[in-house]
């Protein structure tokens, strides 16, 4: 199988990338730099390596013509947050969390499809809890995720008749850099093993992309299990 993945520098993105590569899959990476894609390639040398900036959805632009030949999935796993109120996010804050986590998907989506067609293969966004339902200081991400599921939704509509199948997943808190952050913001001590692992995340995507052809999952939320007080 043939898989394009964004996010596969660290967290969940990271652990799928090494999961398809072991397990003998072709890799078509993103990595926002030259820089980073020396990095990704040291990790993955079998790989093609795209660079274009998730931050910046107009390098994302012509970028179906580097690719040859079909594309069994497209996973879309990267992703920024940054918490706040309302009344003090910047408008930078905003934009870049609506352009990685929304507007980059659906223009990288609209540039595979004809590869995606050839193949009648699978599309997964990797969305959030926080796509499900609204927290506060989480408006930006919040939103962002809110029109991810809208647009994967109305993707799955769109091509149910060339035969691609569109999947969204919904970790819940998962044991990443990401998550560590989110810690941090929320002035709050980290412990991983309260979370989910990127590997069962993992799991669950490959569940997906590995379905027999005659059934979809349009959706699939994954949540931590969490310790009953004096257990």
């Amino acid at each position: 199988m043939r898989h394009v993945v964004t996010g596969a520098g660290s967290g969940i993105g990271l652990a799928l990338a090494h999961r398809l590569a072991d397990r003998g899959d072709d890799l078509v990476l993103l990595a926002r730099s030259d820089a980073r894609a020396a990095e990704l390639g040291a990790l993955f040398p079998q790989a093609q390596l795209l660079v274009a900036d998730l931050a910046d959805p107009g390098t994302l632009n012509g970028l179906g013509r580097q690719v040859d030949g079909a594309v069994d999935t497209l996973l879309h796993v990267a992703g920024v947050v940054d918490l706040g109120r309302v009344e003090r996010l910047r408008l930078a804050e905003w934009e870049e969390q609506l352009a990685v986590n929304l507007t980059a998907p659906a223009v990288l989506s609209r540039e595979l499809l004809p590869h995606l067609r050839a193949s009648r293969g699978t599309i997964v966004f990797v969305n959030s809890s926080a796509g499900l339902s609204a927290s506060p200081e989480w408006s930006a991400y919040a939103a962002s995720k809110f029109g991810l599921r809208a647009f994967a939704d109305a993707l799955r509509a769109e091509e149910v008749e060339h035969g691609v199948r569109v999947s969204t997943v919904y970790p819940s808190r998962t044991a990443t850099p990401m998550q560590e952050k989110v810690h941090e913001q929320e002035g709050r001590a980290y412990d991983a093993s309260r979370w989910i692992s990127p590997g069962t995340v993992v799991d669950t995507i490959l569940h997906v992309v590995d379905l027999p052809a005659d059934a979809t999952i349009p959706d699939v939320t994954v949540r931590p299990v969490v310790p009953r007080p004096g257990t």
